[in-house]
């Protein structure tokens, strides 16, 4: 069990204040991480930063950046290192959907879908990944989604992000594979999260998502957390380039 174990390392996690984010970011640290989370919403980030250390007993910083912008990229980096030194784990989970069909959405929702879901991934792995191999050792986790893969009506930017995604880890694997750094994705099926909630409160659309679940349910936050610990562990060292899907069931039909 030592090869799961993260004593030493110190992670960052992008959109770490809440939903997945706050889970993996919590389980990261019960493995022995220290570990930043970072958010646009600073009195959010610090509130779950101080739930996270109390809970592990780990050193947390909390740090309000956008992820969209290079130069805010640049100072959030500097900031966690200075509190917790070089970063070994960097989870790129920050993201949003909008819905709608293709025709109904406006220039700026495919945009904003993009930016965040798409480009942010790669201005902060483009940061921090040569970082990782000039050390020789590194863990980027990238969340995609069962659409990365499949399609479903009104998804258009969200899908369009995630499926660019899976292929920009999988070529970000290949550039660092010889350096000590892996690459992955984590594809999550349905979980309820905030971006979620119109889907949780409206019955039908609820259970038209269970329908297609093997497993019978949506999933639940925790159940998340061992794929991330699995990933940014020297468990998963020979794994790169691949994506693993925590969904239920969903695309193994």
């Amino acid at each position: 069990m030592d090869l799961f174990r993260l004593d030493g390392r110190r992670a960052l996690v992008t959109g770490g204040a809440k939903g997945l984010g706050k889970v993996m970011a919590t389980a990261l640290a019960q493995a022995g991480a220290d570990v930043a989370l970072v958010s646009r919403t600073a009195s959010e980030c610090s509130a779950a930063a101080a739930e996270v250390a109390a809970e592990t007993g780990r050193k947390t910083l909390a740090i309000s950046a956008d992820v969209c912008k290079a130069e805010d990229i640049a100072r959030m980096f500097d900031v966690a290192e200075r509190g917790l030194g070089p970063i070994d784990i960097l989870i790129n989970n920050a993201g949003i959907n909008i819905r709608g069909a293709a025709q109904e959405l406006a220039e700026s929702d495919w945009d904003a879908v993009i930016e965040v879901n798409l480009k942010a991934p790669f201005l902060v792995s483009r940061l921090i990944g040569p970082r990782m191999c000039e050390r020789g050792w590194g863990r980027i986790i990238n969340m995609g989604s069962i659409l990365s893969v499949i399609a479903m009506p009104g998804r258009a930017p969200y899908a369009s992000a995630k499926a660019g995604l899976l292929n920009l880890t999988k070529v970000l694997a290949l550039e660092w594979a010889a350096k000590g750094v892996t690459v992955n994705a984590i594809c999550p099926g349905p979980f309820a999260t905030d971006m979620n909630k119109q889907l949780l409160s409206d019955p039908v659309k609820y259970k038209a998502f269970v329908d297609k679940l093997p497993i019978g349910r949506w999933g639940e936050l925790h159940e998340i957390a061992g794929a991330a610990v699995y990933l940014a562990s020297d468990a998963a060292s020979f794994v790169t380039g691949s994506a693993l899907f925590v969904d239920g069931g969903w695309t193994a039909q």
